[in-house]
């Protein structure tokens, strides 16, 4: 299958990996061409995944238009603030549109298969998320994650895309349930990080994350999502790996936050969208 991954940051190029290593035909778009051509010729994605070498290279295009044409699905990892902007500039595309993207629209309150669904015309959404480090990914550890679509077929077409005896797909059909998961997770993560950045210990970061869960849960029930899921991969599963690990962008932001290090500076340093914090 000809399968296009719009986003060339650290979570587009393992994503890309794993569809290549399933034997798909793989494309990646990017807005910056210096920054590919680094790609193609160091065979690492040196901005984002630099001790991470990514083997046989699959194409890789700045043109979107090239990237979309042709493609069977397309696959969107761009930074949510990044992701209507991209959707409006594809328009439409008749196939699955898989949102890899994990947050909420500032403004419209939209999860990223909703703003899809308003620019694309004739697109398939699908939502795929859960417990995942892209570093862990892209070397091919365990991993498992959810697709979740409204029609199950759709959800499953997408399960057999990605699935991999290391790479375990599971489905929902509770969309917004499994993109309002990974969205609010990042907020409770970035506070897990302020927590151990002032040094509260563990039994008060225990505590945060514990009713930060219930949280999400009652939030995401409020919003359409079913109970349950907030119990699964892209609940729970999602929240753990971001609160607990030192390679979550969230986590560690708000620990040099806690440990007094200035806001603007940081943002300044992010190499990668922290999303937690725009979704505060």
């Amino acid at each position: 299958m000809k399968v296009s991954v719009i986003g060339s940051g650290a979570w587009g190029t393992a994503l890309s990996k794993v569809l290549q290593d399933k034997g798909h035909d793989v494309t990646m778009w990017g807005r910056d061409a210096t920054h590919l051509e680094r790609m193609r010729t160091q065979g690492l994605n040196d901005r984002y995944l630099a001790a991470a070498p990514l083997g046989p290279l699959w194409r890789l295009t700045p043109k979107l238009d090239q990237a979309v044409q042709g493609a069977q699905a397309l696959v969107i990892a761009v930074p949510s603030h990044a992701f209507r902007e991209v959707c409006q500039a594809i328009g439409s595309f008749s196939g699955w549109v898989i949102s890899a993207t994990k947050g909420v629209e500032h403004g419209s309150e939209l999860t990223m298969t909703g703003i899809l669904s308003e620019t694309i015309s004739g697109a398939r959404p699908v939502a795929l998320s859960g417990p995942t480090l892209a570093e862990e990914v892209l070397k091919g550890m365990p991993t498992a994650m959810v697709a979740a679509a409204d029609q199950s077929h759709d959800a499953s077409a997408v399960q057999e895309m990605f699935h991999l005896p290391h790479f375990r797909v599971y489905t929902s059909r509770d969309r917004l349930g499994v993109e309002y998961g990974g969205a609010l997770k990042n907020v409770i993560a970035l506070a897990a990080g302020v927590c151990a950045g002032l040094g509260l210990g563990y039994n008060s970061n225990a505590a945060l994350v514990t009713r930060g869960m219930a949280e999400m849960r009652r939030i995401g029930i409020y919003l359409g999502g079913h109970v349950d899921t907030f119990s699964g991969l892209s609940g729970l599963g999602d929240l753990m790996v971001t609160c607990f690990s030192s390679l979550s962008r969230n986590r560690s932001f708000g620990e040099r936050l806690g440990a007094g290090a200035d806001l603007e500076a940081l943002l300044r340093e992010s190499v990668s969208v922290v999303e937690g914090y725009h979704a505060v």
